[in-house]
């Protein structure tokens, strides 16, 4: 069955063979990571030459370890240089999450660190499932003018969570983007869609097959 409205599937990459896979796939847009659990920060030579090959919007992973969401001076002074590098590229978005040691949203350096990145989209990863209280990250989230929350309903996969998505889409109305992710495959995008009533879905292209069965699955040709 083919899905009602165009959904959008943005493709995490790690490399220029899978982000330009991943655009021939029929990705609507590209998130581009560097190595580490979750993704870190890319090299800048591989964001410029994405750059140069991607047609669809890019953002930007900005992380800069893979320990944790915790980030003291030095590492925001790098994270935000980072930002004006990435914007200076042609960058479309960047991908960000400061929490506090209470997994609770970091509301000074996420605004900080919004504020830096405009004209740009800004993007919150999957830190958000980290916080104790969906609703209440979600809160700041809009205090903070973020565009984008990538989140899999604080379960262990995006369909499981797929009434929480609902919720968050919900409340958040058209002041941000529920993007669902965690798991989201061919087999099950769809149910997910239907179920969570979100238009964008994240899909790991890391493999270049999973992006292409979501995508497939979407048209109604899987």
């Amino acid at each position: 069955m083919t899905m009602p409205d165009a959904v959008l599937v943005e493709a995490c990459c790690d490399s220029v063979y899978t982000a330009c896979a991943a655009q021939e796939a029929g990705a609507g847009r590209i998130e581009l990571c560097g190595p580490g659990d979750g993704g870190t920060t890319p090299s800048l030579g591989l964001i410029a030459r994405c750059r140069d090959l991607i047609r669809v919007p890019l953002h930007v992973m900005i992380r800069p370890h893979s320990r944790d969401f915790v980030y003291h001076e030095d590492e925001l002074d790098v994270m935000a240089n980072d930002i004006v590098t990435a914007r200076t590229l042609g960058v479309d978005g960047v991908v960000l999450g400061p929490l506090q040691r209470d997994n609770t949203v970091h509301l000074p350096q996420l605004q900080m660190l919004t504020e830096i990145a405009r004209p740009m989209r800004v993007a919150f990863h999957r830190a958000f499932d980290r916080t104790p209280d969906a609703l209440s990250a979600l809160h700041l989230l809009l205090l903070a003018g973020v565009d984008v929350v990538l989140t899999s309903g604080q379960a262990d996969t995006a369909l499981e969570g797929a009434d929480t998505l609902r919720t968050l889409q919900a409340r958040g109305g058209d002041r941000i983007t529920v993007l669902a992710g965690g798991s989201v495959r061919g087999s099950n995008v769809q149910e997910l869609v239907q179920r969570s009533g979100v238009r964008q879905v994240h899909a790991r292209a890391t493999d270049p097959g999973i992006l292409r069965d979501v995508v497939l699955a979407l048209n109604g040709q899987r």
